[in-house]
């Protein structure tokens, strides 16, 4: 069973819920630290206030096997994001924030329609911003009869501190790790401390629920599973996040090394992100991973 419905039941959960309303007063979520009052319709860098924007939902078979299985990860795309790529292939949900507001109450149905239709997870897409919507829904789908696993699938710039509030309310993590260069981070996404935050907060999920488990099934359970996207011209710096996930997390650690880059939103003004990448970019790539002695690559 998920780990959320003993903090349901100890009345963890609620504690939790109210600390990350309290937090949403002055934000600090995320590594941006804005320190705007979100429950008043203050907006940040995210651009997302108290209420959750949604861009849509449904059984989702296009992610990974131990996600997708036969019935699909119950995805719900959430709009808006703390990064800024500037090839972003959601470009108008993250970007351009389009999407249906919703309340709490919405959203558990949404969560609880999902399981209902058979959907192996709830599987939130771009959740960093929106933490607080989708902890105040979880308990009215949680008294629905909700018990499958959360996905917390991100792009990787998130706050330790947040994290922990989330220990044992996600059982499945799914960053992406984007790059290796923080340089590279700032001018593609915006943030220029993209690579400690990444790293530390990989390291933190790793820690709360270890190597990905998978059920006699094959449907991932519980654990951390890393997206790492090849770019061109080695500008996500495969090298660096590959050697650091063999070194500090585990060479056991489930990759999906992706190579399915392609030019979007304003990629053309910044070549080489013009182009897709090369089969010799990608098999070098996945050199790179054997070489560092991690196993389990998707």
């Amino acid at each position: 069973m998920p780990s959320y419905l003993e903090l349901y039941r100890s009345g963890e959960l609620s504690h939790r819920i109210d600390v990350v309303r309290d937090i949403m007063h002055n934000c600090a979520l995320c590594p941006w630290q804005c320190r705007v009052n979100r429950m008043a319709g203050e907006a940040g860098y995210c651009r997302i206030g108290a209420e959750a924007l949604v861009s849509s939902y449904g059984p989702h078979f296009g992610e990974e096997r131990p996600l997708s299985g036969h019935r699909g990860s119950g995805a719900i795309f959430l709009a808006g994001c703390n990064l800024r790529c500037v090839y972003c292939q959601n470009y108008d949900i993250s970007h351009l924030e389009q999407g249906i507001t919703m309340s709490a109450r919405k959203l558990a149905a949404v969560m609880t329609t999902l399981w209902q239709q058979g959907s192996h997870n709830i599987n939130f897409v771009t959740p960093t911003h929106q933490i607080f919507q989708i902890l105040q829904a979880l308990p009215l789908a949680i008294e629905r009869g909700l018990d499958i696993p959360l996905v917390y699938n991100c792009g990787g710039y998130e706050s330790v501190d947040t994290l922990k509030l989330l220990e044992g309310i996600f059982d499945i993590y799914m960053p992406d790790i984007k790059y290796g260069d923080n340089a590279v981070a700032r001018r593609l996404s915006g943030p220029g401390d993209y690579v400690e935050h990444s790293q530390a907060a990989v390291k933190e999920m790793h820690r709360q629920v270890g190597t990905l488990t998978v059920n006699n099934g094959g449907m991932a359970v519980r654990g951390l599973l890393v997206r790492h996207l090849v770019l061109p011209d080695g500008l996500a710096g495969s090298a660096a996040v590959l050697t650091f996930i063999a070194r500090e997390l585990s060479q056991k650690t489930w990759i999906n090394l992706m190579n399915q880059y392609r030019p979007c939103f304003a990629a053309d003004q910044h070549p080489p992100l013009n182009r897709r990448i090369t089969r010799l970019e990608y098999k070098e790539a996945r050199d790179l991973a054997l070489a560092a002695g991690l196993k389990n690559l998707l």
